[in-house]
């Protein structure tokens, strides 16, 4: 497994994560705890060393699952997690305030069985706390030994600049994909501009761009993507154009469309690292193939100009979530 450097902060990690929320929360019943331990002692033997879970994933299951699975590679693999729910529930509204940014960290820390959290997001910003405190608290963490690095998670570039000039941030994730691509216009210039590595979620659309999803497909009824604007009926027939292209593409490869949707995003730049996310083992290895497959110049300019063609239908979240990203 090829390795990456996230910024200027020499955290390095696997070219590919693995984002573990899906095997807790969100995308209808939680898997097998069994299954979910062999997909995650799979993972690791494959050379990933970077997990992605956070307090909310459950609430605290997601932490817990991976806190028991990662137990015996201890020191060898990255685990990163998140704060800023009360009580980790999403519905609560948000909290970023010193105090629960502590609570948080201890509670992890015993979830996941570690001395130190690697990487310690903010998971939304928070408006009501100044970046300073947030900052400021993750900082007295870091010199207390029980965090490693700051990061933030769907923050717009100014929080990110007030963050960054009290405790440097490691990492920002965000949604990027051949779908979503408004990184592009000012984060991932700022993330360039101030050193921080980028580590997109969703980067095959929560599964729309490995061709397996299409407009008669059902969710179960506790699926995240159920309240998706863009996976409304009518949104996903639309926008199959973008399917159909990775599609072609795979075909000449001799690839899968989501090979090609991982490989894309890996050669936007050298200090990114996707976490696509699965509860399957045949996908895991599928992901990991991307790490392998050489998009030429040619290519990504084939692929620039035929999705330059195609308007993408539908907003990426519903409109209460809408409000708190990009702040």
């Amino acid at each position: 497994m090829k390795k990456r450097t996230l910024g200027n902060s020499g955290l390095e990690v696997s070219a590919m994560g693995l984002g573990c929320m899906g095997m807790s929360f969100g995308y209808g019943p939680a898997g097998d705890k069994k299954e979910m331990i062999t997909l995650l002692h799979a993972a690791v033997e494959k050379g990933i060393t970077f997990f992605d879970t956070a307090e909310a994933y459950g609430p605290f299951t997601n932490e817990e699952l991976l806190g028991e699975a990662l137990a015996p590679f201890r020191g060898k693999v990255v685990i990163a997690t998140k704060f800023g729910f009360p009580k980790g529930d999403t519905n609560l509204g948000l909290d970023s305030r010193p105090e629960n940014i502590r609570s948080v960290a201890e509670a992890s820390l015993k979830r996941l069985k570690v001395d130190a959290i690697d990487l310690f997001y903010q998971h939304r910003v928070d408006q009501n706390v100044p970046m300073e405190d947030v900052a400021g608290t993750v900082k007295d963490l870091i010199s207390e030994g029980k965090v490693k690095h700051f990061g933030m998670s769907e923050a717009g570039v100014e929080s990110i600049r007030k963050a960054h000039a009290v405790q440097p941030v490691t990492a920002v994730q965000s949604e990027y994909s051949l779908w979503w691509r408004e990184p592009e216009q000012a984060l991932l210039p700022a993330l360039e501009e101030l050193g921080i590595g980028f580590v997109p979620f969703s980067p095959l659309g929560k599964g729309f761009l490995t061709g397996k999803i299409d407009e008669h497909t059902q969710f179960d009824k506790t699926d995240f993507r159920n309240i998706v604007p863009r996976f409304s009926e009518d949104n996903r027939k639309a926008n199959q154009s973008m399917v159909d292209l990775l599609s072609k593409i795979a075909s000449e490869k001799g690839a899968t469309p989501a090979q090609i949707a991982l490989a894309w995003l890996l050669a936007q730049k050298s200090w990114i690292t996707p976490i696509p996310g699965t509860t399957k083992l045949h996908r895991l290895e599928e992901n990991i193939g991307a790490v392998d497959l050489q998009l030429s110049e040619t290519d990504l300019n084939q692929i620039e100009a035929a999705a330059a063609e195609i308007q993408i239908q539908g907003a990426r979240y519903p409109e209460h979530l809408q409000k708190r990203v990009g702040k």
